[in-house]
């Protein structure tokens, strides 16, 4: 098993794409702690995932608003005080924020989701990295995706907290680079979960007719399987893939079980991350002097 003895904190763990990281960990032999807002749902899921627990694994969870800093130190403490020698966190809590145009929307409903997507899974990096550091190894896995890598119109306080918290991802990758820490993001494909429901239920006029109508095809088509991307952290949080940083990969269509014999090439290069993009990268030369 890939990560028998290993321990994890999965943030937005009760449901939906979070729950099927914490299914996937416990197959492969983890210990997991798991935090949600709602402690109702929370709760029955812990129950529910108690009978995946491996021998020697273990399901624990706590209530916790990653919004709030107070939250957060509380959720740590009683995670490190369950498992002294946790060593994993997935970042995966988030929502979709205000839906419409930038002008029409709630001021304090745009904060509010940088508050849950950028600034919230920073401050649990922050609280843990001390005791990654102690540990000399770690795994840091972060929900990204194509949020970050595409225009977001009418979703940009999902779009802006998604690009941000790639960068952070990046950084906070350079900063730990020689302690045994790995920081990646995770790109994992368009799925059928509640914030679909949440475009569809939205409606056209304030998601855009073609996002709905995308969002509508992938309703119907089934969307992308939540156990390619479950499957693509196991690899990141495990030590297959120990050296790899800095990166945001997609489940769906990077190489990524193939990265472990590339990783000298990855180190020289800025593939896979965040990137301004040149004239000459496109072939052209506006750059240049022009002709005499």
């Amino acid at each position: 098993m890939k990560l028998q003895g290993r321990a994890a904190l999965i943030t937005g763990g009760s449901r939906g794409f979070g729950r099927a990281v914490t299914e996937a960990f416990l197959k492969e032999g983890a210990s997991v702690f798991l935090c949600a807002r709602d402690g109702k749902t929370l709760a029955k899921t812990r129950r529910e995932l108690d009978a995946l627990a491996m021998p020697g694994g273990k399901v624990a969870a706590r209530p916790a608003d990653i919004s709030k800093t107070r939250e957060v130190d509380a959720l740590v403490r009683s995670a490190l005080k369950t498992f002294p020698a946790l060593d994993i966190l997935v970042n995966n809590a988030g929502i979709y924020g205000p839906l419409g145009p930038i002008e029409d929307i709630p001021w304090k409903q745009w904060v509010r989701a940088l508050e849950i997507n950028l600034l919230g899974p920073t401050y649990l990096c922050r609280a843990l990295v001390p005791h990654l550091k102690r540990l000399g190894h770690g795994k840091i896995i972060n929900l990204s995706g194509g949020g970050a890598t595409n225009p977001m119109p009418r979703m940009s306080s999902y779009g802006a907290s998604k690009a941000g918290f790639m960068r952070l991802s990046e950084t906070l990758a350079e900063e730990l680079r020689g302690t045994g820490i790995d920081v990646n993001a995770v790109a994992p494909g368009p799925l059928n979960t509640r914030f679909l429901d949440e475009v569809l239920d939205a409606g056209p006029e304030k998601v855009g007719a073609p996002f709905y109508e995308k969002a509508r095809r992938q309703k119907q088509d089934g969307g992308a399987p939540l156990e390619k991307g479950a499957a693509l952290c196991v690899f990141l949080a495990s030590q297959e893939s120990d050296g790899l940083t800095g990166k945001l990969l997609s489940a769906l269509w990077d190489p990524w079980e193939t990265l472990p014999r590339r990783l000298d090439e990855l180190s020289r290069t800025d593939i896979y991350t965040l990137r301004r993009i040149v004239p000459k990268d496109r072939g052209l030369g506006w750059g240049e002097p022009p002709p005499k």
